[in-house]
Parts: C-alpha cells; structure tokens; sequence
C-alpha cells in the first residue's frame, strides 16, 4: 500500500514528484501543527490559563485524508476531536483554536461561539452580517458542536436528508442551498458513543432514507476509561453494523475499515468512498481503527490510570505521525532532516499562536481590572474601610483573572460601603453597571435572532371575523393553512409519523400528499429524534 498512493497519484492527478511531495509534506507539517496545538492546550489547562481542555490528538491523519474530500457546500456535524479537520480545510486556524480554549468572548477571536462554547466545538456561519442567508454552496459549512455524545447524530441525518430532497425537487434549484444534491454531510463520533441510541436510529434512518450521510468512527479502543469489550457486542462496531451493508437494490451502507496510522490508506479510502456518496447517496461508514489518544480523554485526568503498559508502548509505536514519518522516509519522500525542521517550526509557529491568542484575550481583562482596583482603592481611602482596601489588593494580585473577578470585587466593594455615600463610590457603581452591560451583551445577546429577519419583529395583526364568518373545525382550519403555506413556498416539506398517506391521525394534513406529492409531504417511521434531527 505504501508505494500505491504515490504512483496511482502521480498517474491519475498527472503531478509531478516535486508536487506530490510538496502536499504530502504540508500533510506531515499540518499534523505536527496540530499535535503541538493539542500538547500546549493541555499545558495552559493544567497552569491555569485554560479552565478544561479536550482535543483531538492522535486522529490527525485519518482527519486530514477525510478533509481532502470535503467540498464547497458540505456539511460537517462532528464534536470535539475534530480539530484537525477544521484546520485542513481552513475553517480555523492555531490561534482561533487557543481564543476558544481561553473562552474569549470577541468574535474576532473565536469566530466559532465567542468563548460561549468549550474548546473544540466548531462552526461556521450561514448569515451574513445583516442575518441574510449566504451562499452556502459557495463555502464550506459546519454545524454548531454540542458535547452529549451522539447528538450530532440526527441533525447530521437532517443536513444530508436535506441534499437528497434538493436533488429531487425541481423548484428548489438554484437557491442557493444546494448544488444538485451534490452535498455531502460529513459526520464524526467516537467509538463508545456509538453505543448511545441516537446513533443507532440515525444509522436506521439514513438507510431508509438513502441519504448522502458519510459517518467516521474513530476507534481509539476506549470511552473515557472503560474498553470497547464492555461498549460493542463483539468489541467492533462495523462488525456489528454489518447487517447495513449495501445490497445488489442499493439499499444500506457502504462500510469501509481502515487503520488510523495508515496515511495512503486513509486517503485512498476516503477518495473513493466520499466521490460514491455524492454520486449516488447511499450512505456510507468509516471505521477508522486503531486510533491512539496519546493524552488520554481530556485534562480532567491521566489515561495511565486505566492503560496497561503493554497499550501505552503499543500506542507510541503506532502513533500516527510516527508511522506517518516512517513512512514519508521509506518512500524516499523526504530526508529525516527535513521533517525535523518541519517539526520545530510547527512548535514555533503554535507557540507564536498561542501567545497572541492569551494576549488578545487577557489585555481587555487586565484593563478592566485596573480600572476597577483604581476606583476600589479610591473608595477605600475615602471610607477608610480595611476591607475594601484588601479587595483592591486581591483583585490586584490576580496571577490569571477574568471577567467575573472585576465584577465580584466591586460588587463586595459596594456591599463594604453601604453605609456610605460619596462619588467615589458612585464611581464604583457605573463602573459595576458599564461592565455588567458589556458582559451581557458578549454573553447574552443573539440568543434569538436579532436581524430584520426575526420574527419576534413582525407586527402583530389582530384577527378580524366577519359577522356571518363560518364555523369550522380546528384540524379542518389548520388543514387550510398548511395547504396555502405549502402552496406558497416550495422550500416547506411536512413530514412525520402518519402525516403522508392518512393525512395526519387528526387531518390536518388530510388531501395535501396527494395534492403535492410524497416529495413535500411524506411518513416517517416511529423514530422521534431523527424526525427532529430532519427537521
């Protein structure tokens, strides 16, 4: 396999030696990067700089070859290891990673959540600055992480569901949305989550529905500390999945089994297997196997706790970016000396990042708590109270603070001085509320939508009956505007359990799959998270 990827590259892309080497070493130089992010992350967590750390060492490689396939108008909806990804396909960079980590609130900085989200969870924006829709056909598009386990699952159903009923519909082209139905969602879970129910009824769904859902499993042999043994009948998922296993009707999945260390591998199956999901939309699985996690779960604690020592030498030999070195030296891809200059520079460069990451996040901080230690003192010398000059000294000598520092001390500033009344603690006071108004808007605000778009902006319009008005039924009134919603915008689909064919148990919906077509208004089986994660 090793020698495969070069040749078959070489013929296929018609690229030079000089050019292949060029992306195999950006490949190398990428996961050194992001390796050295994941090692310095778990530092600032463990000196205080960071509150919790979680990161997605040990699957750079397997992430990298997955990224080469992702295109313009693709869907991610993973969860918090996918770090490397995001940096191959350049929707986050080093120091975007760290401002998250330091949960910095300027969306400048961590253009992912603004320090609202842990680190780790990524996404991409769909509006523009107005709360318009972009183009999202234009871009690459990843939902918002969330960290329960599998609940990534159904709504990465529901963005390749989406491409499915895009490519069926002939009124949805050219939207904008949709390039034919060409997208692919590209959906990433650990192996022990699979064991959650959320991932079994997505598998289900995505099966029945044939829709272009491309899901990686990263198999590091645990979850937390507990072994895949006592997670997976059989201890091996696709094993277990194999009764989803496309037919000769294409109905099922396509299963691939691919080792994490191994980059040509990796590449070659992803290429393959992502290019037969967007052309066909029979979804597919990738069982990425032997993954190491070389710092264990998350900061939280030590993964020697629960390895033996035997797996701990195993996962340093298997370590993907050695086995990745080896094999870039065997092929005669580079000089040892080479990769080590790569390596050094990527320990720079992330440590550069780094460092102007905690800078963009601490200097407003250290203002605010500067301002607030000058007016607390001042209020201290003019009530002569020994407690809120001890607070002017604490706040002063905070090694790491952060926002909330500021705002307790004044507010105990306050409280100490109660009994008084003089500008200096007026001056405590605005500055207690100029900072409570600020962190309310970094904190608190676009929790609904605040673009001209929003509908909490719509007028009310009362209703107005005529005197002689008929009585209906309630099913049979929301029957009618179901029918004059549908019929005005082609974007809106009904589905749900009983809603297609009977209409709906209550009938509301009675006539319109008829009058519009399965495509528009369709059953679903009995699954209820996946009806959501459509949705």
């Amino acid at each position: 396999m090793s020698s495969t990827l070069k040749d078959s590259t070489l013929k296929n892309n018609e690229l030079t030696f000089e050019q292949f080497k060029a992306e195999v070493l950006n490949d190398y130089k990428l996961a050194a990067e992001s390796r050295e992010a994941s090692l310095r992350g778990r530092k600032e967590v463990l000196t205080g700089k960071a509150k919790f750390g979680i990161f997605g060492d040990g699957k750079e490689l397997a992430q990298i070859a997955m990224a080469k396939a992702f295109q313009e108008g693709d869907f991610r909806s993973g969860y918090y290891r996918d770090q490397t990804f995001m940096f191959a396909i350049k929707m986050a960079n080093i120091q975007q990673f760290f401002a998250q980590l330091y949960a910095n609130p300027d969306l400048e900085h961590d253009p992912f959540s603004a320090g609202r989200q842990m680190n780790a969870h990524f996404s991409t924006r769909s509006l523009d600055e107005n709360g318009l829709w972009k183009n999202l056909t234009e871009i690459k598009n990843s939902s918002a992480d969330s960290s329960p386990t599998a609940s990534q699952m159904t709504r990465a159903l529901g963005l390749s569901f989406a491409s499915k009923l895009y490519r069926a519909s002939d009124e949805l082209k050219d939207t904008g949305f949709s390039n034919n139905g060409n997208e692919v969602c590209f959906c990433t879970i650990g192996d022990a989550s699979t064991s959650e129910g959320l991932f079994w009824e997505t598998v289900n769904a995505a099966g029945v529905l044939k829709a272009p859902l491309a899901i990686s499993i990263w198999d590091d042999g645990y979850g937390i500390s507990v072994p895949k043994k006592y997670q997976t009948t059989k201890g091996d998922i696709s094993t277990l999945l194999e009764g989803f296993r496309v037919n000769e009707k294409g109905e099922g999945f396509e299963i691939y089994k691919v080792n994490g260390w191994d980059y040509a591998a990796l590449c070659e199956t992803y290429a393959e297997g992502i290019k037969k999901v967007r052309e066909t939309h029979i979804p597919a699985i990738f069982h990425i196997t032997e993954v190491t996690q070389p710092q264990g779960h998350s900061t939280s604690g030590s993964h020697e706790r629960y390895k033996s020592k035997k797996r701990l030498e195993w996962e340093q030999e298997f370590d993907c970016i050695k086995k990745f070195k080896e094999w870039i030296l065997a092929n005669n891809i580079a000089e040892e000396d080479e990769l080590s200059k790569i390596d050094a520079e990527a320990a720079e460069m992330v440590n550069t990042s780094k460092k102007e990451a905690w800078k963009a996040y601490i200097s407003p901080v250290k203002n605010q708590i500067k301002e607030a230690v000058q007016r607390i003192s001042q209020l201290g010398e003019k009530t002569a109270i020994s407690q809120i000059n001890e607070l002017a000294d604490s706040l002063k000598n905070m090694l790491d603070p952060i926002r909330k520092d500021a705002v307790i001390h004044l507010k105990k500033a306050l409280w100490f001085s109660r009994e008084t009344e003089s500008p200096e603690r007026q001056s405590v006071s605005e500055l207690l509320e100029e900072l409570l108004k600020e962190n309310k808007f970094l904190y608190n605000s676009h929790l609904t939508s605040e673009s001209e778009e929003s509908p909490l902006k719509i007028e009310i319009e009362e209703a107005v009956y005529e005197e002689d008005a008929k009585t209906l039924n309630g099913f049979e009134i929301l029957n009618a505007c179901f029918d004059e919603n549908i019929n005005r915008d082609p974007r809106i689909f009904a589905f749900g359990e009983d809603v297609g064919k009977i209409g709906d148990v209550n009938q509301a919906f009675a006539g319109l799959q008829e009058k519009y077509g399965e495509l528009r208004i369709f059953d679903t089986g009995i699954r209820e998270a996946t009806i959501i994660g459509q949705g």
